[in-house]
């Protein structure tokens, strides 16, 4: 299964990293940085905020996109309306990499979202050395305990939490553990089938005061329109922005400006 091959392969990847950078080493450095801007508030009180994602391949599409530069691109996402951006930092199966946070952080404007597959809490202080501002963490992966600790180290941080769910099961374990901003993945991390009723058929189970973001299989405006409807007013969306040979233009009809 994919997504045990993959946190297998995080476990190794943070085991490096711990050697290579001490936790230690990482605190001081967050010391002289300055404050982050707020995820919350920039997707928060919109008919329609687009959190555009920066993400070369992913392990069931392969290559999404051939010329692919990540500063230019979240450049013209910012140009055309985003409201945050997500960068994809998973190098072996997403071909994105860390330091991609720090390079769009010194270009545009917006808040940036890490998504990776957080599994260890050095990942969190991680995501703070390198500027980014929000980060996901999938209900799916961590145990209610580690969920509850991760959003609350995220919080200390100064990082906007967004915990991401699939199944009912998953909202249960983000609720009890805190969560105040929900995505919901339409793509089944398990089969990577895609699915738009799963927003549709969560959001009734989701307290009015909750952020709620919808993920992945969002391809034209009707699609934003009937989650619109639900009550849902943010979206997460990367496939079909990193597959449009007009990024600017694809980003402007979902936002409903064409």
């Amino acid at each position: 299964m994919i997504l045990n091959e993959i946190i297998s392969a995080k476990k190794e990847e943070v085991a490096h990293l711990k050697q290579a950078r001490p936790l230690l080493e990482i605190k001081s450095a967050i010391h002289d940085l300055p404050p982050l801007r707020d995820f919350r508030n920039a997707i928060k009180g919109h008919v329609c905020a687009i959190i555009a994602e920066v993400k070369r391949r992913s392990p069931s599409k392969g290559i999404l996109r051939e010329d692919f530069n990540h500063i230019k691109i979240a450049s013209v996402y910012e140009k055309y309306g985003a409201a945050a951006i997500s960068v994809l930092t998973d190098q072996k199966y997403f071909g994105g990499n860390a330091r991609y946070l720090a390079d769009i952080k010194e270009t545009v404007h917006l808040p940036l979202l890490r998504k990776d597959f957080i599994i260890d809490p050095y990942q969190i202080y991680e995501t703070r050395s390198l500027n980014g501002d929000a980060l996901l963490l999938i209900a799916g992966i961590l145990e209610k305990e580690q969920l509850r600790e991760y959003i609350r180290l995220s919080e200390y941080l100064g990082l906007s939490a967004i915990v991401e769910v699939h199944f009912k099961d998953d909202l249960e374990k983000a609720l009890d553990s805190g969560a105040n901003i929900i995505g919901i993945n339409n793509r089944n991390l398990y089969t990577f089938s895609t699915e738009l009723n799963t927003s549709l058929n969560l959001i009734p189970h989701i307290p009015a005061d909750k952020i709620i973001i919808s993920e992945s299989g969002i391809h034209m405006r009707n699609d934003i329109e009937t989650l619109m409807k639900a009550g849902i007013h943010a979206f997460l969306i990367g496939e079909i922005l990193m597959r449009s040979e007009n990024i600017g233009e694809k980003l402007s009809e979902l936002l409903g400006k064409l």
